[in-house]
């Protein structure tokens, strides 16, 4: 669903919670024959939808508002100058996506490759288009560490999008 420049997705698993739920109201409707709880157990089934759209969306605009921010300050880098030095700071990185997972938790990660190296990109809500393995991208995003207390450098991303073959540098 596309709502203004934000594209909204509801995930298989926010789908597959809101159905296990509505079979659960149907059985204890036709078990039952008490048709006054209808009243209040499908709104509640479906605020399972509405809830996580509406994080969605907001998350979406969100990241979407840090995009220019990012356009303008962030760093061209390479995979094999990305480090824990320059955590925090914004940077720009053309590759090859290798691997694209957990996409189907609005939450994915991608590894993406140059010629120097490989590093995970993870985002914290579904990216504006559609990316998957074998695509060309440009990364908007910080260095941070892979995990709070430890870990290597990995990209927070911000925006992560689709870029012709031949301008990949």
């Amino acid at each position: 669903m596309q709502i203004g420049d934000v594209r909204v997705r509801v995930t298989a698993v926010t789908v597959a919670v809101f159905l296990f739920f509505m079979a659960l109201i149907a059985i204890y409707v036709l078990g039952t024959g008490d048709l006054s709880s209808l009243i209040w157990a499908v709104p509640a089934a479906v605020m399972l939808v509405v809830i996580p759209m509406a994080l969605n969306y907001m998350s979406q605009s969100q990241y979407a508002s840090l995009v220019p921010v990012y356009e303008a300050e962030a760093k061209n880098v390479r995979v094999r100058e990305i480090n824990l030095n320059m955590l925090g700071e914004p940077v720009r990185l053309k590759g090859v996506v290798e691997r694209a997972y957990f996409q189907f938790l609005n939450r994915p990660q991608f590894l993406v490759a140059d010629r120097t190296g490989e590093i995970s990109v993870k985002m914290f809500t579904s990216p504006a288009e559609d990316v998957k393995k074998g695509d060309v991208v440009e990364v908007l995003g910080t260095v941070v560490k892979r995990y709070i207390l430890t870990g290597d450098a990995v990209i927070n991303c911000v925006s992560i999008r689709k870029v012709e073959k031949n301008q990949q540098s």
